[in-house]
């Protein structure tokens, strides 16, 4: 047995589960550096799975009015108009151009997530969740809409048309929420590594490095203590 190899194998294959909410936008910003995290290092074979988080699963499932939405959530317009500048200084910094002012609906984000969980059977997980960020945070399109949410996904080559029509990933995508809620999730984004190590919140991309390294770490000491 090459123990060499096996343990380059063992130290460089991560995987990375992501609860998030495609209306959240520090989770947007949140992939953005956690992309670049992983492009720094380049020898490090990742799985990237998305998982569903609603921050608001009571919402109506026509979704409810922006403007209304907002003062709901922060008490009024100019506080979150506050709490905005935050974030589009966040984005500006990982070449994200929200466009808040073209949102119109704060949409019911199940369907969305049912897309993503299809998305993830189909090998185009990653490309869906981006196109669902884009569509929405830049462009502004009404991701509870069926309709767009099929659009976003042939934009990037997946068909779910009849998907969306039928109750396929219902449950999955509950079961995977629930699992969420069981880990003490509170707010997203939300990282865990190898089910044990995670990252909360949009954290530098220095941080992901570094958490990425610690797991490496304790995987060579766990096969050195199996020799």
């Amino acid at each position: 047995m090459d123990v060499e190899a096996d343990m380059d194998q063992l130290t460089t294959s991560i995987s990375i589960d992501v609860y998030s909410d495609v209306i959240c936008p520090w989770c947007y910003v949140g992939k953005r550096r956690l992309e670049r995290a992983l492009a720094r290092l380049e020898d490090v074979h990742t799985r990237v799975t998305w998982r569903p988080f609603r921050l608001n699963p009571t919402m109506p499932k026509e979704g409810m009015d922006r403007s209304t939405y907002l003062e709901a959530k922060f008490g009024s317009l100019e506080a979150f108009h506050r709490l905005e500048g935050h974030i589009l200084a966040a984005g500006l910094s990982e070449a994200i151009p929200f466009a808040f002012e073209k949102i119109v609906r704060t949409p019911n984000t199940f369907s969305a997530h049912r897309l993503i969980w299809y998305a993830g059977q189909q090998g185009c997980q990653d490309e869906v969740v981006d196109s669902l960020f884009r569509g929405y945070f830049e462009e502004g399109v009404d991701i509870g809409s069926s309709e767009a949410l099929t659009r976003l996904a042939a934009s990037v080559g997946l068909d779910a048309e009849r998907f969306l029509q039928s109750d396929e990933g219902v449950a999955e995508v509950k079961a995977e929420e629930a699992a969420g809620h069981r880990l003490g999730i509170r707010g997203v984004p939300y990282f865990v590594l190898n089910n044990r190590h995670a990252i909360s919140g949009a954290q530098p991309a220095e941080e992901f490095v570094a958490t990425i390294q610690k797991v490496r770490a304790h995987q060579a000491e766990g096969m050195m203590s199996n020799w």
